[in-house]
């Protein structure tokens, strides 16, 4: 009997490397947004001379920074001239809110835990944003940090130290752990401490003199937790908890040779939001997010006193808020959203004759996306109902409007790598309770502040193996009417809020970035911003009628340059801000110099314990200028910052 049997194969088995394609979903979505975007992800932040969120708005086009000097500073943002009520900001999809004021102190949140920043003109036109989303001229979208294992280690630990000029010390660490191979959880905490103090030039008529400033200390503390799912490949959430608790003096402005302040500001701030999302089949899917959040300040100024002591006022906010998005694609190119907002906002405070608002709001956004291979659609509708009740003086008042908007964007040739964009948006802002109900200032007769805004742009990109081209840029035309104004009552010590104002602003907005790999581990990446804004008065029988808006400049930009080789990255950032005015009358006493400033940092990384560390060193307003962003609010000079970081 005979046997046959295949032959032993000789050949022996060979393990082929990983290959990983890399393919970068962002720049291309900003490519065929018809918003424009402007974005900088983890490690440009990372790069950039910046603290915290507000130091990195700075970099972007159109955006005007009022920052109130120091660390500590309060520092607001106001795009394209509409004033920062307009501006709605994001953190992980979910509003971040301020119904006393309607400012959000982007100096709060720290860049040590952020993955990315993006600002949008218009609205994003994603299909599972809330109805939210849609209810603002503008937004920023903050996108924290997130767990990512890619390797077999079930934790990672990040700790970073920074210390510098003004007393700054500032610690913070997170910490990712896998507690299951479908659940993740994530924590972050942060201490910033400064004494605030930096010298300033100050001249008044031949009074010149080298001051230092007082009282702009600060004391806070982050912490945030939270938990990531991921059960299936259609069902994703998450939970996250917020809490930022600080305590800081209010230097306030240098006039009169008046160079200390005893105010002082308490602010504790938390929230815990959450995010459900679940695709039902290829056509369809849900999202449900809910958030509760609790924020208190306390006001104390020991230069007003009354019978009842010096003042101190205390504010306490409340908001319930849920969401629920559905979208259903009803062709290939076709798809269909409707997203339902609830919010609640109470106020609480402990001022003579509060009113004590309660605030019931109800947003439905009705949108359309159309999806071709040449042309982006996007058509939405915005229904928005306001119901507000007054304890103290026992009314209620009932609002109700639509806000439409049409986004597109085109590829006018096959092939092309040139795209065209636009868009319309109707929207407003509604009054907030300090406009409203603050003490012998509020006026309850307000009405909503309307915004119109025309945009017509485009973008560029081109790409190679090692090198990345970018150009946008966009022209827009915004009409505001009937904007709340404060104007002076019976005295000069008793204001009253009014629907007087009208603006209308022309701008042009451009962007270039580009990087290059010029050897194998040497690269370079530029950025150049430029914004033209002509924002001017057009009130009616206004005394400023036809005059540039205070604080918004006709000029202004900004350059980066970063560099890295093997283990070294320097970076180089300029900022420039044209001349302005400080108040509505274009007149010399209310004239403002250009600022600008030179901005350096130097990065090195090593291995120890065969994990990385990392040193910088920045040196920040290179050439000790002296400037202010907001009249009479000194800015510091040159100063030192220096970073150590510890991976895990």
């Amino acid at each position: 009997m005979s046997v046959l049997a295949q032959e032993q194969d000789t050949v022996a088995a060979t393990s082929l490397k990983e290959v990983v394609l890399k393919y970068n979903i962002t720049q291309h979505k900003k490519h065929v947004s018809p918003a424009p975007v402007q974005t900088l992800d983890g490690g440009t932040l990372a790069r950039l001379n910046s603290l915290n969120v507000a130091d990195a708005i700075r970099y972007f086009s159109g955006v005007q920074l009022k920052d109130y000097g120091g660390v500590g500073g309060l520092k607001t943002v106001n795009i394209r001239s509409m004033g920062s009520q307009h501006t709605g900001v994001f953190y992980d999809g979910v509003k971040l809110g301020n119904a006393q004021n309607g400012q959000v102190d982007l100096g709060k949140y720290s860049l040590n835990n952020m993955e990315q920043v993006s600002l949008y003109q218009g609205q994003r036109t994603d299909l599972d944003q809330s109805a939210n989303a849609y209810a603002s001229a503008n937004s920023i979208y903050l996108k924290s940090k997130t767990p990512d294992f890619n390797n077999e280690k079930a934790y990672q630990a990040d700790v970073t130290f920074k210390t510098g000029s003004f007393g700054l010390i500032n610690p913070s660490f997170s910490f990712d752990y896998n507690l299951t191979p479908k659940i993740a959880a994530r924590v972050s905490a942060e201490m910033v401490s400064a004494d605030g103090e930096y010298k300033f030039q100050y001249t008044n008529g031949t009074y010149d003199t080298t001051a230092v400033r007082k009282n702009a200390d600060i004391k806070s503390y982050r912490v945030e937790a939270a938990l990531y799912g991921n059960p299936s490949k259609k069902i994703s959430w998450n939970l996250k908890y917020y809490h930022f608790d600080s305590e800081r003096g209010l230097p306030g402005a240098i006039v009169a040779n008046r160079f200390e302040r005893p105010q002082r500001l308490w602010d504790k701030n938390s929230f815990i939001q959450g995010e459900f999302k679940y695709e039902v089949n290829d056509s369809y899917f849900f999202v449900v997010r809910g958030k509760y959040a609790d924020d208190y300040t306390r006001y104390v100024d020991p230069e007003i006193v009354s019978l009842d002591g010096i003042l101190d006022n205390r504010y306490n906010q409340k908001k319930y808020y849920t969401s629920i998005v559905n979208t259903v694609k009803l062709k290939p190119f076709w798809e269909v959203s409707l997203a339902s907002d609830f919010e609640e906002n109470t106020l609480d405070a402990n001022l003579y004759r509060f009113a004590y608002p309660k605030r019931f709001s109800m947003l439905n956004a009705l949108a359309s996306n159309f999806h071709f291979k040449r042309l982006n659609l996007q058509l939405s509708v915005l229904s928005t109902t306001v119901n507000e009740t007054v304890q103290a003086y026992d009314s209620a008042d009932d609002f109700q409007k639509f806000s439409p908007s049409v986004l597109i964007n085109l590829q006018p040739f096959q092939n092309s790598d040139l795209r065209l964009r636009g868009f319309y948006k109707n929207i407003f802002r509604m009054p907030t309770f300090n406009d409203l109900y603050y003490t012998f200032v509020g006026n309850t007769f307000l009405r909503p502040e309307n915004s119109e805004q025309i945009d017509f742009g485009f973008s560029y990109q081109h790409s190679k193996q090692k090198s990345f081209f970018e150009i946008q840029a966009d022209v827009y035309k915004i009409w505001i009417t009937d904007k709340i104004v404060a104007v002076p009552g019976a005295n000069l010590f008793r204001w009253t809020m009014l629907n007087l104002g009208e603006v209308e602003t022309t701008g042009l907005e451009v962007g270039i970035k580009s990087s290059v790999t010029f050897y194998k581990d040497f690269n370079v990446t530029g950025m150049l911003n430029y914004t033209y804004q002509e924002s001017i008065d057009v009130t009616a029988n206004s005394n400023s009628y036809g005059d540039q808006i205070p604080y918004i400049p006709l000029h202004s930009g900004s350059a980066t340059v970063m560099t890295g080789y093997k283990a070294f990255q320097f970076n180089y950032s300029f900022i420039y801000t044209g001349s302005r005015y400080s108040q509505k009358a274009n007149i010399a006493s209310n004239y403002l110099e250009p600022w600008y400033t030179h901005d350096l940092s130097a990065n090195y990384t090593f291995q120890e314990l065969k994990n990385p560390i990392q040193i910088g060193v920045e040196v920040n307003n290179l050439l000790d200028q002296q400037y202010d962003v907001i009249k009479n609010f000194p800015m510091p000079g040159r100063s030192y910052r220096f970073t150590i970081n510890y991976k895990l």
